[in-house]
């Protein structure tokens, strides 16, 4: 079987996969100190970064990681279900924050570490998950796709809560509070 090219080369996606961390201090950085939210930058942004926080939700609760190969619910439409989701709460914040720079900053974030780490989990996953191949044949990496059918909706609650993903609940849940406290009563 022929292998696909890959998109970066893997010192720079080893090096740049390990800063998705630093990264994302960095954009909470940004985001305190850039956001200038509006009640109507509010009623547009709140609502599409939910939407990702709750797409992460329900792929985190399908994920059995190194385990088995996901398959169900979102992973029938993308193989990066948690990613799409990390990327719309991000642009949703953006929007909600009123910071066009907001959100540039964190697309060419997305496009310089986030990408990289997605190649190397492709690339992880193909060595240990004999069935990987095939489903990568059929399922998009990034952009959702309708699928036949969304399998089995398997979704776990021991997975959401194995998986941490309720992390990404309460960082949700602080940003939001930061913008409502920002644009209705704390003037910076």
């Amino acid at each position: 079987m022929q292998s696909r090219r890959h998109w970066f080369p893997k010192p720079y996606a080893d090096r740049v996969a390990r800063l998705r961390v630093s990264a994302g201090f960095l954009m909470v950085a940004a985001f305190a100190v850039f956001s200038r939210p509006t009640a109507s930058s509010l009623a547009l942004g709140l609502p599409l970064s939910l939407l990702g926080l709750a797409l992460r939700a329900w792929a985190a609760g399908h994920l059995a990681k190194n385990q088995r190969l996901a398959i169900s619910g979102p992973y029938a439409c993308t193989r990066n279900p948690l990613y799409l989701g990390t990327l719309l709460t991000a642009l949703g914040l953006a929007a909600a924050g009123d910071s066009a720079g907001l959100a540039l900053l964190f697309g060419l974030l997305f496009l310089l570490v986030y990408l990289p780490a997605i190649e190397l989990e492709e690339q992880h996953l193909t060595a240990i998950l004999p069935t990987y191949r095939s489903y990568a044949a059929r399922v998009p990496l990034l952009l959702p796709r309708w699928p036949d059918g969304l399998g089995p909706d398997d979704f776990s609650f021991a997975l959401y809560k194995k998986n941490r993903e309720y992390q990404a609940l309460l960082g949700w849940l602080l940003g939001a509070s930061w913008l409502a406290a920002r644009a209705f009563w704390v003037k910076f």
